[in-house]
C-alpha cells in the first residue's frame, strides 16, 4: 500500500465529529461536565476489557498490574479515560486521536498522574502504514462516528499482531436506543450535547460482526451495557438493544 493511500481517511474520519470534540477537550475529566456519562460508563466498560483481555491471554486476575507486559492501542482515546486505568493495570498503552485538543488533555492529565503513557495525534491508517501492531486494540464509542465502519474497521484489525485482540464498544440502531441514547440521553437528561450521535450511523451487531470477519478476525462475543437510574451506574448485561461491546480476535496464523 503507498503511504497516500494508507492516510486516505475520506472514509474513515468525519471532520465535523473531530472538531466537535475538541471543542469540548477542555472537559474530558469533569466527571460532571459533557463527559459524564463516559465517566459513568468507565467501571464497566473497563471491567470487560480488562477480562476479555485476561482470558484472551490466559492470564490471572490476581495482583494490582495483571496486564504487564502486553502492548494496547486505544484508537479515539480522546482525553485518555480509558488509557489511564489500562496503564495502571500494566499495559504499555499508546493513545490515538486525530484531535490535538484532545491529546494535549490526555498528555496533562496522564503527566500530573504519572502515567507514562505514548499519546499521538493522528489516525489509524497512519499508524497502520508505520507497521505497527499490537497485542490489543480497543476503540470505544468511535465507530458510531465514522463515515464507513467497514472501512475504518479494517484498517483498526491491521494493527492488532496475529494472536491478538480487538475490544470495541458502539450503539445499536434499533428504536429503543434512538429513545434511550439519542431523545433520553441528549435532549432529556441533557447528559450530551445535542447531536453528538446520529442514529443512521448506529451498528447492529450482526453489522459489526459481518465488518470483522470481512478483516479476517473471528466471530466477536457481545456483551451489553445497561443504566440503572436508581444507583445511577452501569452493569454488563446480556441486553445489547442499546449499548454494547466486542471482543474479537486475529488468529495466530493472521499475515
Amino acid at each position: 500500500m503507498s503511504t497516500a493511500a494508507a492516510r486516505d481517511t475520506s472514509a474513515t474520519l468525519d471532520k465535523a465529529e473531530i472538531d466537535r470534540f475538541e471543542r469540548m477537550a477542555d472537559e474530558w475529566w469533569d466527571a460532571n461536565g459533557k463527559f459524564r456519562p463516559l465517566h459513568k460508563l468507565g467501571p464497566a466498560r473497563i471491567t470487560f476489557l480488562r477480562d476479555e483481555i485476561l482470558a484472551h491471554f490466559k492470564r490471572q486476575a490476581g495482583g494490582l498490574r495483571p496486564l504487564t507486559g502486553l502492548s494496547l492501542l486505544d484508537i479515539g482515546c480522546g482525553g485518555g479515560l480509558v488509557c489511564e486505568p489500562l496503564a495502571r493495570l500494566g499495559a504499555t498503552v499508546t493513545g490515538l486521536d486525530p484531535g490535538a485538543e484532545n491529546i494535549e488533555a490526555a498528555r496533562r492529565h496522564g503527566e500530573a498522574q504519572g502515567l507514562a503513557i505514548d499519546y499521538r495525534i493522528g489516525t489509524a491508517e497512519e499508524l497502520a502504514a508505520e507497521g505497527r501492531a499490537f497485542d490489543v486494540v480497543s476503540c470505544l464509542e468511535v465507530v458510531e462516528h465514522v463515515p464507513d465502519v467497514g472501512a475504518f474497521l479494517a484498517t483498526c484489525a491491521k494493527l492488532v499482531r496475529p494472536g491478538g485482540l480487538m475490544l470495541l464498544s458502539t450503539i445499536n440502531r434499533t428504536f429503543k436506543a434512538y429513545m434511550l441514547a439519542i431523545v433520553g440521553a441528549e435532549y432529556v437528561l441533557r447528559w450530551l450535547p445535542a447531536g453528538t450521535h446520529q442514529w443512521d450511523r448506529f451498528v447492529t451487531p450482526k453489522e459489526l460482526a459481518a465488518h470483522v470477519e470481512a478483516c479476517g478476525l473471528t466471530p466477536p462475543c457481545f456483551k451489553g451495557l445497561a443504566y440503572n437510574p436508581l444507583s445511577d451506574a452501569w452493569s454488563l448485561t446480556d441486553d445489547t438493544d442499546v449499548n454494547y461491546l466486542a471482543s474479537t480476535a486475529k488468529p495466530s496464523h493472521a499475515l
